[in-house]
């Protein structure tokens, strides 16, 4: 479950009926090189398992075939070169000469036969970064998806299994059971507790804004799960994690301002109830800004009251736009009389 749920959201399009063909191609070829092989997932660099298993015959047509492999490669690079788990050595040769193999590969389709020579070389060269360790030594844990920010981003794609493919706004009913399959992945992607609460706070705000705000529930989920991140923010001295905690915190708080500095313009009869879930996002992203900052400087800073000023600056600043609109009216309108306006 966890294979098939891994290789289908990292490689494969999320139209229902085309996962439901693939499954036939994939588990197997996976299921082979784990279990008949002896061989742990952590083990494994799966790319470069499935381009050596899956051939022409297993796809729709040599095109479909070519692009796929194309992907794999990316995919390699981007884990392995360009967000790799640890930093790579410039006097190391293994890079480049990796670097050289993937770009070949794309320009030159790759001979990916078991036996070929071509593949025997992308496999030393890729498991000759993949299993670095920090002492030096040869890691039994594959490193290919474990680093910042590949890593957040392919659990984002998988996070988002949790949504209706059908209306991205819905969250499934099969919820519970496919969290729990997602957090299998931890070992391979490098995840933890912490950094799932971040990801799942920013898939639900995601989805909760790009299907047009209608959503309140999500919006209200997301509210929940940033309560955890603020629990989450407090016990971690983590600066990686902080990196992202302030970038993901800044986007969501630049979006609820922009609506609560001038809520008379965003806030009607028909959305007011999704007001209380958004001043509290705001709220709280800037409480824990305000204390990642104090934290990251090392000096105690004054005592504010976050929610005091936020919502203070929100209710001035509002009152202020209107107050410019209504002014604004007067000077346009034709008609007006002094005397009544």
């Amino acid at each position: 479950m966890l294979v098939k749920f891994l290789v289908f959201k990292l490689w494969f399009s999320a139209r229902l009926d085309f996962l439901v063909q693939c499954e036939a191609i994939i588990k197997p070829s996976v299921s082979c090189a784990l279990y008949q092989l002896g061989r742990r997932v952590e083990s494994m660099v799966l790319p470069l398992e499935l381009l050596q298993q899956l051939k022409p015959v297993d796809f729709p047509n040599q095109k479909e075939y070519e692009a796929w492999k194309r992907r794999n490669l990316k995919l390699l690079e981007a884990g392995l070169l360009l967000h790799p788990h640890l930093p790579l050595n410039k006097a190391d040769a293994a890079p480049q000469r990796l670097h050289q193999i993937i770009r070949g590969a794309l320009d030159k389709p790759i001979d990916s036969g078991k036996n070929s020579e071509s593949m025997q070389v992308l496999r030393s060269a890729v498991m000759s970064l993949a299993c670095r360790s920090f002492d030096g030594s040869v890691s039994e844990t594959c490193h290919w998806a474990d680093g910042f920010p590949l890593n957040l981003r392919l659990y984002q794609l998988l996070l988002d299994a949790c949504f209706d493919v059908n209306d991205e706004s819905i969250v499934i009913e099969e919820l519970d059971e496919v969290l729990e399959l997602v957090k299998k992945t931890w070992g391979i992607l490098g995840m933890n507790q912490m950094l799932h609460n971040l990801c799942f706070l920013w898939v639900l705000f995601y989805h909760y804004v790009v299907t047009g705000q209608v959503e309140d529930d999500l919006l209200f989920a997301a509210n929940n799960v940033l309560m955890e991140v603020e629990k989450d923010a407090k016990a971690s001295k983590d600066p990686e994690y902080s990196k992202i905690l302030s970038s993901t915190l800044s986007s969501i708080l630049g979006w609820a301002e922009k609506r609560l500095l001038a809520y008379h313009d965003s806030f009607h009869s028909d959305n007011t109830e999704s007001m209380q879930s958004i001043v509290s996002l705001a709220v709280i992203a800037a409480k824990i800004l305000e204390e990642d900052i104090s934290h990251e400087n090392r000096r105690k800073r004054k005592e504010v009251n976050v929610a005091h000023d936020r919502i203070d600056t929100f209710i001035r600043s509002s009152l202020r736009s209107a107050f410019a609109q209504a002014s604004s009216f007067k000077h346009d309108c034709p008609i007006c009389d002094d005397r009544i306006c």
